[in-house]
């Protein structure tokens, strides 16, 4: 069992849910390291918090509407002040709003962009300072198969009604190569796993689901670890 006080370094896991993310939580925090939940929900963060209190980790959740940008700086703010020095941030916000980008609100679409790129962005560059002063800073980011340019993964997201969130993925793939290629030489590791499969036990699995979350928790540590290439795929 790990020792709290023996926890120097923090991960921040922004769009805490019981898959992807609760597996990197994990992970991570066998690894020594303190873990910031944030999600909109506050009771459901402080819950799983706990949860993982029990399991010998120092975890802590932290309510935040990730898409207001104010909200994300706020945030890692309460962070920085409440745990150990922020070491790494895990993104895996996403939205399924702007489903038909033909019909829906553009407000929709706006905002499905800003939480996957623009406010990433703003938390990245609230996190600098921290990772400046870290050993082995990190950023690392869930995306998906919707986003490859591909014809069978348009049609997939134009059938679906996902036409936004693969925009926004899309988009989000080359942040991430940008960001891997700008912070490279400030020893800042930036880097994706791009989910291809249905994750067992999330709300997408309808019983079809192939791909354990714990094996994603373990490909985010590796590619962590070895500070490699800026994006692989899972599944």
């Amino acid at each position: 069992m790990l020792v709290h006080a023996t926890m120097t370094k923090t991960i921040v896991v922004c769009g805490y849910g019981p898959g992807i993310s609760r597996a990197v939580a994990e992970r991570f925090g066998r690894e020594g390291f303190s873990v910031a939940l944030v999600a909109r929900n506050g009771d459901k963060v402080k819950a799983a918090a706990a949860e993982l209190s029990k399991q010998g980790l120092r975890a802590q959740g932290f309510a935040c509407d990730l898409s207001d940008v104010t909200a994300v700086r706020e945030l890692l703010a309460a962070v920085r002040g409440e745990l150990p020095q922020i070491t790494v941030l895990h993104w895996n916000a996403y939205s399924h709003a702007a489903g038909d980008v033909l019909s829906a609100d553009l407000e929709e679409l706006n905002g499905i962009f800003n939480l996957s790129v623009v406010n990433l962005i703003a938390a990245v560059r609230e996190c600098l300072p921290d990772f400046q002063k870290a050993e082995r800073p990190g950023v690392l980011v869930t995306g998906g198969a919707l986003s490859n340019y591909h014809p069978q993964a348009d049609e997939r997201a134009a059938q679906w009604g996902a036409m936004g969130l693969s925009i926004a993925k899309a988009a989000q793939r080359k942040t991430v190569g940008v960001l891997h290629a700008k912070l490279k030489p400030l020893g800042v590791y930036v880097g994706e796993v791009t989910v291809s499969a249905i994750v067992k036990g999330t709300a997408a699995d309808r019983g079809n689901g192939t791909l354990e979350a714990s094996a994603v928790g373990q490909r985010f540590w590796e590619l962590y670890s070895e500070r490699g290439e800026s994006t692989v795929a899972l599944g």
